[in-house]
């Protein structure tokens, strides 16, 4: 279960990060609200992260650490909340994204991540 929930992560990741470093003009909207506007700089912001996604996806097929891999479990809820309510897009498209923050928490989870004040 492990290895099927690292692949689909890393998949997740390697799709989202190939689409960033291509500087996917959908995604431009999801920077208004935090007053980015100039498409070079999105062009830019894209780029690094779509460099950290497929470095994160390499990590957690090679050597998963907890706390990278709890940070794409809060990098997945955040990309899904820039879509809904904090974005423009219905509420089904951040429903749509429950699984690009579920699957890294699980994975989180089973490599022995707890929620404590000492994680």
């Amino acid at each position: 279960m492990e290895w099927i929930l690292r692949i689909a992560v890393a998949g997740e990741f390697i799709g989202h990060g190939v689409f960033a470093i291509q500087g996917k003009e959908g995604w431009f909207k999801y920077f208004e609200p935090f007053g980015v506007t100039d498409p070079g700089t999105i062009t830019t912001l894209l780029m690094l992260v779509g460099i950290a996604d497929l470095l994160l996806a390499l990590l957690v097929l090679i050597k998963p650490i907890r706390l990278a891999v709890l940070w794409m479990a809060v990098w997945g809820l955040f990309t899904a909340l820039i879509r809904w309510p904090i974005g423009p897009d219905p509420v089904w498209d951040f429903v749509e994204r429950w699984a690009n923050w579920g699957a890294p928490l699980v994975l989180y989870m089973m490599l022995g991540g707890r929620f404590g004040f000492k994680e």
